[in-house]
C-alpha cells in the first residue's frame, strides 16, 4: 500500500500568463491531498473512492476511458504514466482532502500529483517529479480538456518549504526564491468550474491577440513574450486589446516581483493591487466578492497587499503579511463580509509549504 500527498497552490502573482508562455510565482499551501492505493493484481478493473463525493467507488476500465466525472483527473494520470512507459497496475485507491473544489487553488493538480505519485510507487519504480509534473498537465489538458498551463502540476510536484517558484511557463524551468511571509487565502464561496466558465474562451482570445501580433511581428514565440509597446502600437480590435494589456503588464509584475524576492524583499504591495486591477478591467475574470475583499484588504493595517489568485469568476483571493497580522485580521474580513453577502467564506493562514510526498509505503 502507497499512501502519497500533494499540495493544493496559490500562485502569488502571474494569473494568466501561464498558458500564455508567461511567468508565475506560485507557491505550495498547507492545503493536501491524499492518495491511498493498494495494487489489486487479480482484478480487471481499478476502483477509486473519494471522500468529496460520498465515498462512492468509481470503477476504471484498462485502459481508462474518459468518463465527464471527477474520476477523469486520475484515470488521465493512468493513461499519461501509460504513455510514459509505466505499466499500472489494477488498483484500489482512496482519496482524501481538505482543498476544496472549484475554489481556485488547484485541487485538481493536487490530485493529479498525489494519484500520480502513489501509483507510479506501486510500480516499484523512483518518481522524477517533472516527469509527475508532465503527466498531470497532459491529464488535465488533453484527458479531461482544460487548457491550463504547467503551472499547478509543477509547483504541487516541486515545491519547497519557505520558498516560491519562479517558473518560466515557456520552457518548464523555474528558480527557487525566498518567501518568507505567510498569506491569507480568503475562499469567497463563490464557486467556478473552469470547464463552463469563460475560461476557455479566455485562452483562445488570447490565441486571437497574438495571430494578430504575429503580423508585424512574425517571430513573436507566444502571447507573453509581447512587451507593452509592441500591445500598444497594433491595432488589436476589443477585447483582445485589453486582453494583451494583461498580459504584456503583468509580465512586468511578476519580474519585478521576482526580482524583490531575490534580492531577500518583500513583494511590493502596489504589485498585487496593480494586477488585480488589471484582472478586473482588462482580463474580466473578476467578480463583486473578490473585488470586495481586495478593497477592504486595502483598509487594514499590517497586509501587504491583495489580489484574486487562480483563474477568478469566483473562487479566492490572497493577502500577504505576517502570520499575527493576518491571524489579527482574518475573523474581522469574515464578519465584514458576511454583512455583504449571503454565502459564507472561509479562510486558510499558510506560509509556503512542500511539494509532493510519499507519507507510507507498506512493502
Amino acid at each position: 500500500m502507497i499512501v502519497a500527498s500533494a499540495p493544493g497552490r496559490v500562485n502569488l502573482i502571474g494569473e494568466h500568463t501561464d498558458y500564455n508562455g508567461g511567468d508565475v510565482l506560485p507557491i505550495a499551501i498547507s492545503q493536501r491531498t491524499t492518495v491511498t492505493a493498494q495494487a489489486m493484481p487479480t482484478e480487471t478493473v481499478s476502483r477509486v473512492a473519494s471522500s468529496l463525493y460520498d465515498g462512492v467507488e468509481v470503477l476504471l476500465e484498462r485502459p481508462p476511458t474518459r468518463s465527464g466525472d471527477w474520476s477523469d483527473y486520475l484515470a488521465g494520470v493512468v493513461v499519461a504514466l501509460g504513455h510514459a512507459g509505466l505499466v499500472i497496475p489494477a488498483f484500489r485507491a482512496a482519496i482524501t482532502s481538505d482543498l476544496p473544489a472549484g475554489a481556485g487553488l488547484s485541487s485538481s493538480a493536487a490530485l493529479e500529483i498525489a494519484a500520480g505519485l502513489a501509483l507510479t510507487r506501486l510500480t516499484g519504480k523512483d518518481v522524477d517529479p517533472t516527469l509527475l509534473a508532465q503527466c498531470g498537465t497532459w491529464a488535465e489538458r488533453e484527458f479531461v480538456g482544460v487548457a491550463t498551463g504547467v503551472m499547478d502540476q509543477l509547483v504541487s510536484a516541486m515545491a519547497q518549504p519557505g520558498r516560491a517558484l519562479y517558473i518560466h511557463c515557456a520552457t518548464g524551468a523555474f528558480e527557487v526564491l525566498p518567501f518568507l511571509d505567510w498569506v491569507l487565502i480568503f475562499d469567497t464561496g463563490v464557486s467556478r468550474t473552469l470547464t463552463t466558465s469563460a475560461f476557455n474562451q479566455r485562452q483562445q482570445e488570447c490565441q486571437g491577440a497574438l495571430a494578430i501580433l504575429r503580423r508585424d511581428a512574425p517571430d513573436l514565440a507566444t502571447l507573453a513574450a509581447a512587451d507593452a509597446t509592441l500591445v500598444r502600437s497594433a491595432t488589436l480590435p476589443p477585447p483582445l486589446d485589453r486582453r494583451a494589456r494583461h498580459v504584456a503588464t503583468e509580465m512586468q509584475r511578476v519580474r519585478q516581483a521576482a526580482a524583490a524576492l531575490r534580492a531577500g524583499q518583500a513583494i511590493a504591495a502596489d504589485l498585487l493591487y496593480q494586477s488585480h486591477e488589471s484582472l478586473r478591467s482588462d482580463f474580466e475574470c473578476s467578480c463583486p466578492e473578490l473585488d470586495w475583499f481586495v478593497e477592504y484588504a486595502s483598509t487594514l493595517p499590517g497586509l501587504r497587499g491583495a489580489r484574486l489568485t487562480g483563474a477568478g469568476w469566483g473562487g479566492c483571493a490572497i493577502a500577504i503579511g505576517t502570520e499575527d497580522a493576518l491571524r489579527e485580521v482574518a475573523p474581522r474580513m469574515l464578519s465584514a463580509y458576511a454583512r455583504r453577502f449571503p454565502h459564507p467564506a472561509r479562510t486558510w493562514i499558510t506560509p509556503a509549504r512542500a511539494g509532493a510526498r510519499i507519507e507510507r509505503e507498506d512493502t
